[in-house]
């Protein structure tokens, strides 16, 4: 059930309804069971693979918080194991194999290795990383092992934020299951002024922005280099609002029922550099890596050069998060890198730090961060080789003619809507005040400009 359908509006109003006529000592169990017939919708069977993670990380935090020393540290490693292993064998034993029999071939070694024909339950990284967060906070001390198992499954199923985040810690999302949420009707207009947001920059913004950019990564060979920068660009646009217009979706309906979510984009591409980039995209994803992995592994309490690898390590487990690919692992890669240069020219040239630009050398270096952020983008999108060298090779031939998928005036208006998206970033905040005027021109907005193809979002693929 894709958020941007007529089925999850039916299924919204419903559930939400219910919500506020059930005894709050129900409500738990009412969205356990919707959040079942939710992720069900997707497959039936992709509930049972989820249900096998939450029983490992339930009783592994009842006897996290019971043991102390050694056993403790088994317990948490049975935890990371099991959600490893789900990761491991749904999203990674494909490309685990095939890179092993690529391997034995240069040594004359031949490996046989069992096909299994398994498909990638959907959000499968992403509600394993908050159930992973949930055993780890436990192991630490920071949260209670949560002792009622309906109560500790919704926080791993939460159906606004089960496919695609934001990834909640334990610590904000399990107490407020608890908390009685009554009707607020300012709240409620704000959430539902951010679904509609959100709704917008999906249909309006970025399916619109897919059917150029997919025409033409479809047909490279036939595509200008003009072309082909637009198509970099506007990608850059159609991924920030497809996944963050599922973000604010996400926390504008849970925020109806009461619940606060966190926030997970901050006007991104408005970042003067690639560490601020980071600080305001997909923070649920950022914050976690610098929680769990870089902390672990020293931060920046450490040497220089292990400071560095720290980084690298970091950055290459993240495009491995998106995608068992190599493309996946080399826009990782880049990131690192881009992020060490930048580092670097703080360390030894101060006065060019981001941070301390203003004015036209904040809009330069705006630019700058943005066309590196779409330069990885590319690496993201194409995902064989064969197609990253075509895209690259033809650049320098800027004018010519191929199917663009959009006639001039429409990329026009695809335009018009980036530059307006962007000064929306900027000036916006929404208010329950606002819910008057605002709302009617959004569901205008999206009925005369949505483009309905029903597609899923990007990030369901992670």
């Amino acid at each position: 059930m894709v958020f941007n359908s007529l089925q999850f509006l039916v299924f919204f109003g419903i559930v939400t309804s219910a919500y506020f006529l059930v005894a709050h000592r129900f409500r738990w169990a009412l969205l356990l069971i919707a959040s079942c017939y939710f992720y069900m919708a997707f497959m039936p069977i992709y509930l049972g693979i989820l249900g096998f993670t939450i029983v490992v990380d339930y009783f592994a935090g009842i006897y996290l918080e019971r043991f102390e020393g050694a056993t403790k540290k088994w317990f948490l490693a049975l935890s990371l194991f099991a959600n490893v292993g789900v990761l491991a064998i749904f999203k990674y034993y494909g490309f685990l194999t095939d890179n092993l029999t690529g391997v034995g071939h240069l040594f004359g070694m031949e490996f046989n290795f069992p096909a299994l024909k398994i498909l990638l339950p959907i959000g499968l990284s992403f509600h394993t990383f908050q159930a992973m967060s949930y055993t780890i906070e436990v192991y630490r001390g920071h949260q209670k092992a949560e002792r009622n198992f309906g109560i500790y499954s919704l926080y791993v199923m939460f159906y606004p934020q089960l496919v695609a985040g934001p990834i909640e810690r334990p610590q904000n999302l399990i107490h407020q299951f608890y908390e009685k949420h009554v009707w607020d009707s300012d709240r409620v207009k704000l959430g539902l002024l951010q679904m509609a947001q959100g709704l917008f920059k999906k249909v309006v913004i970025a399916d619109r922005l897919a059917l150029f950019v997919d025409a033409v990564y479809g047909n490279l060979g036939a595509q200008s280099g003009g072309a082909r920068i637009l198509a970099a660009v506007f990608y850059s646009f159609q991924i920030y609002c497809d996944f963050s217009g599922y973000s604010d979706i996400a926390i504008g309906s849970a925020k109806v029922m009461g619940f606060n979510l966190m926030e997970n984009f901050h006007a991104p591409y408005r970042a003067k550099s690639i560490p601020e980039f980071w600080r305001r995209w997909h923070i649920s994803l950022s914050t976690w890596f610098k929680d769990y992995v870089y902390f672990s592994l020293g931060g920046n309490r450490v040497s220089v050069p292990r400071w560095y690898l720290n980084i690298m390590v970091v950055f290459v487990i993240s495009g491995i998060w998106h995608g068992a690919s190599w493309n996946f692992v080399i826009w990782g890669a880049l990131h690192g890198v881009f992020q060490l240069i930048g580092l670097s020219i703080n360390r030894f040239f101060p006065a060019l730090a981001a941070d301390l630009q203003i004015g036209l050398m904040a809009w330069i270096y705006r630019i700058w961060t943005f066309s590196l952020v779409s330069l990885a983008w590319v690496f993201f999108r194409l995902p064989h080789f064969a197609d990253i060298r075509q895209f690259f090779s033809g650049l320098g031939q800027i004018f010519g003619q191929g199917d663009l998928g959009l006639k001039p005036v429409e990329i026009g208006f695809s335009v018009a809507l980036i530059v307006g998206l962007f000064i929306y970033d900027a000036r916006v905040r929404l208010h329950a005040k606002y819910f008057v005027w605002l709302m009617p021109m959004l569901i205008a907005c999206i009925y005369f400009f949505g483009v309905f193809s029903l597609k899923q979002f990007i990030y369901f693929q992670f």
